[in-house]
């Protein structure tokens, strides 16, 4: 029998090695299954079936979001098996913002040739990432683009779906003064300020190999470390307590994302010695130059995601977040803004 795929081999497509892949992804896919999940891999499309007991008036939450240039530290380092959770927490961590419970999860993922085995390692990352996330991993895309993308490169992208009732959305609208503002801890930079990172890198021609003071990790180590997922922390605390906004710490950092959730006329005043700065932040901000307005720009500088209470759960709430084995601190307060000022000021 002729090898009807032999043209589309020659042309840099091997329809062999994307087959079999399925088969090895198949088993990592399936253990990210809910009760949801009414299809299985392989179809054109993944259907779901969610659950509506307890809600009134659902509403679908959805976010979609890439790794960016964190991946060229995954080509250089040549490892790729966090990357996937790096996908799936920039999307999980979106729309808990807004107190929706994931329910599934769609990745894409090209590259110039599939390399079966580093492709299995990012989808386990993914599935890894969904299964913290308590979602699905209900179907994706993988394309060689022979061509289009540098030798042993990819790119990566992924697409979340969640669920709340109206009545429970957290958008900010009940935020008030003298609201109490809680941080949790992040891993690192998560996948934020990596266009920078890598420029501080090649500027100081930085050995990523070199050790990071104080980590046991290497450089290189330490700014891998995937983005945290918050999904089920965030989804405890929802049952129990006045979450009244909640704030994912990605690129513009603290400048530009608080002011997301929060009403005209009140102010976030973030107290800057509230939290220890991990030494990967020291670093960036020593060997970049850099001052910390500029960093608190940037970089989520130890605080991957901000809750808004009342001050009078803030202790409780804290608790209950280092009960579940997270760090987390009392990092500001909501006060009145004055005129012409900035919705967020840093007390240095």
């Amino acid at each position: 029998m002729s090898d009807r795929g032999a043209a589309y081999k020659e042309a840099g497509v091997d329809l062999h090695s994307a087959s079999s892949l399925v088969d090895r992804i198949k088993p990592i896919v399936e253990r990210t299954h809910t009760k949801g999940v009414v299809t299985d891999i392989g179809l054109f499309a993944g259907m779901f079936k969610p659950d509506l007991q307890g809600i009134s008036r659902p509403i679908l939450v959805s976010a979609t979001d890439g790794v960016g240039t964190k991946l060229k530290l995954a080509f250089a380092l040549d490892r790729h098996d966090t990357i996937g959770m790096d996908l799936v927490g920039m999307n999980v961590n979106d729309i808990i913002c807004h107190g929706a419970q994931p329910l599934f999860f769609l990745d894409y993922l090209a590259a110039d040739k599939l390399d079966v085995n580093r492709v299995e390692a990012i989808i386990a990352g993914i599935a890894q990432g969904c299964q913290e996330a308590g979602c699905a991993l209900l179907g994706g895309e993988t394309a060689e683009m022979p061509g289009f993308y540098n030798p042993g490169e990819y790119d990566l992208s992924g697409f979340c779906v969640g669920l709340v009732d109206e009545s429970n959305v957290v958008d900010g609208s009940n935020i008030g003064i003298g609201n109490s503002i809680i941080g949790l801890a992040s891993s690192g930079p998560h996948s934020n300020g990596y266009s920078l990172i890598r420029k501080i890198l090649a500027d100081n021609k930085t050995d990523l190999s070199e050790n990071l003071e104080g980590t046991g990790k290497s450089l290189g180590q330490a700014l891998l470390e995937p983005t945290r997922i918050y999904a089920r922390t965030i989804l405890n605390l929802l049952r129990d307590f006045d979450i009244r906004g909640m704030v994912h710490i990605t690129g513009g950092g603290f400048y530009d994302n608080l002011p997301r959730i929060l009403p005209r006329g009140v102010q976030a005043e973030i107290f800057f010695s509230s939290w220890p700065k991990s030494s990967i932040f020291e670093w960036l901000q020593q060997t970049g130059g850099l001052n910390w307005e500029e960093m608190l720009q940037i970089f989520n500088c130890g605080i991957g995601m901000a809750l808004v209470c009342p001050k009078r759960q803030s202790e409780d709430i804290l608790q209950r977040i280092k009960a579940m084995g997270n760090e987390a601190w009392l990092i500001g307060k909501v006060s009145a803004k004055k005129k012409q000022k900035e919705q967020v000021k840093i007390v240095f």
